[in-house]
């Protein structure tokens, strides 16, 4: 069945089916079985951290994830809930067609209902003690000189732009947005950098190409979007919008803003090599 996304979308690679913990069920040909179980424990961990990011896009209590994207320069790889406590991966070329494969990988989905259900829910339980984190820190000490007045302006003119980090490969901040607190910017940074090296992982999978690079990884939730890009040489910015935010806006207001915050980005040096 996995074969159906391969041979009916144009441009589209591989799929592979896995568990929640990492374990492969099932995947293209083509795929050597090292790389199916390489690509399955990425995605999973990947996924993990992902879940774990939720109150970052918002603070609504239904927190369920809908898909993870990752955009590499050659390809782009994609991770969708195959019901409870699996997950549905494929990769395609640059040029695919973003809906179709989309459709075709949620038609497959529903082809396996018979046997799997619904994905997980994130929710408040999962995330108990952190429901609260995002608030703004007024007035605190050493807060000053951590906040980044550049990325506080896109903030402010991007509806429904909800927050941003900037943070080193080291998973430490380096600045954030003033409605967010230190706290939640430690463990925000320390998350994202997990899932980018997850994400590069998954370079692979993408395609193989010379000097391939990692662009980004957009997780969408039903309540906001989570967007980690590279921000030059051994920086990221991460950034969380609601739902109905224009994500283009953003996106580009978020890229136009990179090389006022970090020197390397500025010299060109904006892809991180995979």
């Amino acid at each position: 069945m996995l074969e159906d996304i391969v041979q009916n979308v144009p441009r589209a690679r591989h799929a592979v089916l896995l568990s929640a913990d990492g374990l492969p069920r099932g995947a293209t040909e083509g795929l050597a079985e090292k790389d199916v179980r390489t690509i399955s424990a990425a995605m999973a961990g990947m996924q993990s951290l992902s879940r774990a990011t939720a109150h970052f896009a918002g603070p609504e209590t239904d927190r369920q994830w809908s898909q993870t994207i990752i955009e590499f320069s050659h390809g782009w790889s994609f991770l969708i809930g195959a019901g409870q406590g699996a997950y549905l991966a494929a990769a395609a070329a640059p040029d695919v067609d973003m809906q179709q494969i989309s459709f075709r990988m949620h038609r497959l989905v529903a082809r396996l209902g018979n046997n799997l259900t619904s994905p997980p829910r994130v929710n408040s339980e999962d995330d108990a003690g952190t429901r609260n984190t995002g608030t703004a820190r007024r007035g605190g000490s050493g807060d000053s000189g951590f906040v980044l007045a550049d990325l506080d302006q896109v903030i402010a003119d991007v509806q429904g732009a909800r927050h941003a980090v900037l943070l080193g490969a080291d998973g430490l901040p380096r600045g954030a947005t003033s409605g967010l607190n230190r706290d939640m910017a430690d463990t925000i940074s320390a998350a994202m950098t997990g899932i980018h090296a997850y994400s590069r992982v998954t370079s692979q999978f993408a395609g193989v190409q010379e000097d391939a690079g990692w662009r980004q990884t957009v997780i969408e939730f039903q309540h906001g979007w989570i967007f980690l890009i590279s921000a030059g040489t051994g920086a990221f910015l991460a950034a969380a919008a609601e739902h109905d935010c224009d994500i283009e806006e953003f996106t580009t207001r978020l890229h136009e803003v990179i090389p006022k915050l970090t020197p390397s980005a500025a010299g060109g040096e904006g892809v991180a090599h995979a």
